[in-house]
């Protein structure tokens, strides 16, 4: 399957807010799941911060906060409409549920692992976004990939080789995610919050 993009939002009129979008993006291996588990974590008892469950159609593994559907209850979701955002990366398809977008109307920040094919479109459909990307150098990354020993990952030469040209896709964070998932977790935890952060 190739790569593909599709909002169910970006053409309406107005963008959703006032509430926030933090989309969390990244390469494979970049430890976007260990830092998401931990913020989410240190965000249990703030109730204006959703961490919603991405729908899979691929395997999902135990460090995933994801749900995982067959392919068929997934483009059946997709039918009724309740997907806000879509999108298919590696021959598998990922979605949110349409109720983020009630969250942000109420006010709510939203956190979300996201493609970075999709977020143009994100940028266009709501009123405030923060992207922040979660790397690492080539051979950390390779390494991370090689040792979750997922099977529904495929080629790691495919997905460290994977690249997106848009300059929409223009992170406004970077993590270098390379120091103790702990210290970076806390980083992440401040952007959400909105809080000033020094490298």
């Amino acid at each position: 399957m190739t790569e593909t993009l599709t909002t169910t939002t970006a053409d309406q009129a107005a963008a959703i807010g006032p509430g926030r979008l933090v989309l969390v993006v990244g390469p494979s291996g970049a430890g976007k799941d260990t830092l998401l588990d931990l913020a989410r974590a240190a965000c249990a008892d703030d109730g204006n911060v959703v961490f919603p469950r991405r729908v899979i159609t691929r395997e999902a593994s135990a460090s995933e906060e994801n749900e995982e559907v067959s392919i068929s209850s997934f483009q059946a979701a997709l039918t009724r409409g309740d997907y806000a955002i879509h999108w298919g990366a590696h021959g598998h398809c990922y979605g949110l549920s349409r109720a983020i977008d009630d969250e942000i109307r109420a006010g709510r920040t939203i956190v979300a692992n996201v493609s970075r094919t999709v977020i143009g479109a994100m940028r266009r459909a709501y009123a405030d976004v923060a992207v922040v990307l979660i790397t690492a150098p080539p051979n950390v990354l390779a390494e991370r990939i090689a040792m979750r020993a997922r099977s529904s990952d495929g080629m790691v030469e495919n997905r460290l080789r994977r690249t997106v040209d848009d300059a929409a896709a223009t992170p406004d964070v970077t993590i270098v995610n390379i120091s103790s998932a702990e210290y970076h977790a806390r980083q992440l935890v401040r952007i959400i919050k909105g809080e000033k952060w020094d490298d």
